[in-house]
């Protein structure tokens, strides 16, 4: 190495860096950034070798060491093909998220504000690719818009949609309304797919500024209609993994079927005692089984949690699928577990009558429901009964009943537990825990895998005490964690952004209510105007502003608190079955109890923004085949009249909340009457200029079902208005969405 090539390499900060990753280390990417700064103007690649003193035999890696900086958006080259600095050129690298009617956004990676894109900008991109832009001014709504330079990673590779043809041309529309380009199949390429039916395609060619993206159908996955389909279309459109990796069942099938003796090794025995579990009728993964006896002046509660962390490594094939998922994701009739059947419904599930090996959060509850002491251990225990929430309430309520003769040998244990329960309410509300009243629905399907009717789920006493006692063993986790100084992953749940909060308050007081707490609101605080409002006719219209007002729980390893359950430190440690953060807390808690430290292979603050994540798809995935099957439900009331209540307030109308069929749909802003009407999202209303007519959240309204589109999901109201109220010349609003064009008259296909 001559003298000159030496002295500008050793002044490289990062050297001894490069040196312990290569053996024949280059200029660390860093290095390379400080010296196009220093030059001051675009470099060409010989000239920059040059002052680096690249020799001949690293060439083609510097090469690819510049082509991975372009990659991630460090440089990029000119039009003279010069290698420019980014930061330099004010350019803006950020993720492209696009919008239904065809424009979409700029998400910056620097966390800055969101710029628009239009819809001439999208032609270049896909939804969720990685771009550098530019600013590129304000749009007629006075919002920044950019200008993509250049396309560093296209995100999406498959896809999954409808097939079309036009004029001999075949094109698929996708499923995720975010990728509103249609995209060209390749001749010959269609897999004999039938127009109209639901496919999978792979992009060959990706879209740019002069073409559209180009695919071939690799699979084809049926019609529209065809019973599941909708969950076919929600594991793709959301990318749901839902097939297991060959070494990951592999793995799973060479589990015994029954706990092995020598795996009692270390552990405590409490097969001797009178365990249950206690869950809905169609549950078929059993995560926890309680007991609970008086002991001394209160109660002592036993929450036994399947070890799941027994049989699932760090590392091996099922904790790396098990991490890819995240979680078990719940549609209507159909499970995807996070772990093989061989586990979540087998070696791990605490099924009755036979032993399992679990992890036990043994406490001792005051007569006042402090929980005063607690311990944590590994045990082998025994399922004594596998009870129903249902079954429980009944033998809570007809002690003599034919149910509670069935189970006549756990009953006392039972009482126990209600007993505990009703005690442990009252700490609830003495810590001021927010207990919001919502509906929860349950679909009852035909055999042909249709909506039979939609009912609601009446929660009893048996899900409350199964709930609370949950709660308890997760708070013993957290604080148990937090004493012994372990990392963890926190659930955290956080008050009101100062910007929610004043808008509360502001919608508060017009009903003469204030949120006490100041600046900084406790669950208590809530809780408390909870209890005033209980009863008045707008109860549901207050309780859901204060509802929204409120933040998303996420996963977290900084303690930031549980709002909304009034607890210090919080963490999910009772379903390692179907939560990946639960499976982490029983390793940490293992680690703890061994003076060892559970070191994960990922940092905890991505493990934490990864099953946030996987949740938040999950939720979004279940929501999408719910409204679909909704969607084809009502269908068959198509021009029938029912009662609702204004579920939400938007820009471009009213969400309507239908009595009977626990369904929503939309009344556009053009169907509101012969008006100006404007949205007043602080009062949460829409208001007509002229009229003063005033539609507000929780308003009671009649509407008719006019319009069903199965496509996207949607369902269209009008408002079932008294002779010489309807609308005549349909108003809009300057809040009024823009409205989508329709895509080349497609449904004759469908």
């Amino acid at each position: 190495m001559t003298k000159s090539r030496k002295n500008i390499r050793a002044q490289d900060p990062f050297l001894e860096r490069e040196r312990t990753q290569y053996e024949h280390p280059l200029p660390s990417r860093e290095y390379i950034l400080q010296l196009l700064s220093e030059q001051g103007v675009p470099m060409e690649e010989d000239a920059l070798c040059s002052i680096l003193h690249i020799e001949e035999h690293e060439a083609e890696l510097f090469t690819r060491r510049l082509r991975a900086m372009e990659r991630d958006g460090q440089i990029m080259r000119n039009r003279k093909r010069a290698i420019c600095v980014v930061d330099k050129l004010d350019l803006i690298k950020g993720k492209v998220q696009g919008h239904p009617d065809g424009f979409g956004f700029l998400i910056p990676e620097d966390g800055s504000a969101d710029l628009v894109l239009s819809a001439k900008e999208m032609h270049k991109v896909l939804h969720g690719d990685i771009v550098i832009a530019r600013s590129a001014g304000m749009d007629k709504r006075g919002r920044r818009e950019a200008s993509i330079v250049e396309v560093l990673e296209h995100s999406t590779t498959r896809l999954v949609g409808r097939l079309y043809e036009e004029h001999g041309i075949k094109f698929v529309v996708a499923e995720n309304r975010r990728i509103s380009q249609d995209i060209l199949v390749a001749p010959g390429e269609h897999a004999e797919a039938q127009v109209g039916q639901v496919v999978m395609l792979e992009i060959m060619q990706q879209p740019s500024k002069h073409a559209q993206p180009i695919g071939r159908i690799v699979q084809v996955l049926g019609n529209y209609a065809d019973p599941g389909m909708e969950i076919e279309i929600a594991l793709r459109k959301h990318d749901l993994p839902y097939e297991f990796p060959p070494a990951a069942k592999h793995q799973a099938e060479k589990f015994s079927v029954k706990v092995l003796p020598e795996d009692y090794a270390g552990r405590e025995d409490i097969r001797h005692l009178p365990l249950v579990t206690i869950d809905g009728e169609t549950a078929r993964d059993f995560d926890d089984a309680v007991y609970c006896e008086p002991h001394e002046s209160g109660y002592r509660l036993v929450v036994a949690i399947a070890d799941v962390s027994h049989y699932v490594k760090p590392g091996d094939a099922l904790d790396k699928e098990a991490f890819n998922r995240g979680n078990s994701v719940y549609f209507p009739r159909r499970v995807i577990p996070m772990l093989p059947e061989e586990l979540s419904n087998g070696l791990c599930s605490i099924n009755p009558h036979l032993e399992r090996l679990c992890m036990v959060c043994d406490m001792q509850v005051s007569a006042q429901g402090d929980i005063e002491k607690y311990r944590f251990y590994p045990s082998v225990m025994f399922s004594h009964a596998r009870l129903t929430y249902n079954q429980v309430a009944d033998m809570l309520a007809h002690p003599q009943g034919e149910i509670a003769q069935q189970f006549v040998s756990v009953l006392p244990h039972i009482n126990h537990l209600y007993a505990l329960f009703k005690t442990l309410l009252k700490a609830r509300e003495k810590r001021g825990a927010i207990d919001f009243e919502t509906l929860e629905t349950q679909m009852i399907f035909t055999e042909q895998g249709k909506i039979d009717r939609i009912i609601p789920v009446v929660r009893n006493d048996a899900h409350k005490l199964i709930e609370e006692c949950m709660l308890a063993a997760n708070v013993c986790t957290a604080n148990f964690l937090q004493e012994n100084k372990h990392p963890v992953l926190y659930r955290v749940h956080e008050g009101p952004t100062p910007e929610k909060l004043e808008a509360v308050r502001e919608f508060l007081k017009e009903f003469g209510f204030d949120l006490g707490g100041g600046d900084k609101p406790e669950a208590g605080d809530y809780a408390k105007l909870l209890k005033k409002i209980k009863g008045r006719p707008d109860t549901a219209l207050l309780q859901t502003v204060m509802l929204r007002s409120l933040r998303q729980a996420q996963y977290a390893p900084e303690n930031l608190g549980h709002f909304g359950l009034g607890y210090e430190a919080y963490t999910h440690f009772t379903s390692p079955i179907r939560r990946y953060p639960d499976l982490l807390v029983h390793r940490a808690i293992n680690a703890v109890l061994q003076n060892k430290l559970y070191k994960p292979n990922e940092k905890w603050e991505a493990l934490g923004a990864h099953c946030s994540q996987t949740e938040r798809r999950a939720d979004d995935a279940t929501r999408d085949v719910e409204a679909w099957l909704k969607c084809f439900y009502i269908r068959d009331h198509l021009g029938s009249t029912f009662e609702g209540t204004v579920s939400s307030v938007t820009g471009f109308g009213l969400f309507v909340a239908l009595d009977d069929l626990y369904i929503e749909g939309l009344v556009h802003v053009s169907e509101l009457g012969t008006d100006y009407f404007h949205f007043e999202p602080t009062k949460h209303q829409m208001l007509g200029e002229r009229t003063g007519k005033r539609y507000r959240l929780g308003d009671r309204v009649r509407v008719k079902v006019v319009r069903v589109d199965m496509e996207s999901a949607k369902i269209d109201f009008v408002l079932d208005l008294p002779p010489g109220e309807e609308s005549a010349v349909k108003a809009t609003s300057a809040w009024d969405a823009p409205s989508k064009k329709p895509r080349k008259d497609k449904k004759k296909h469908g």
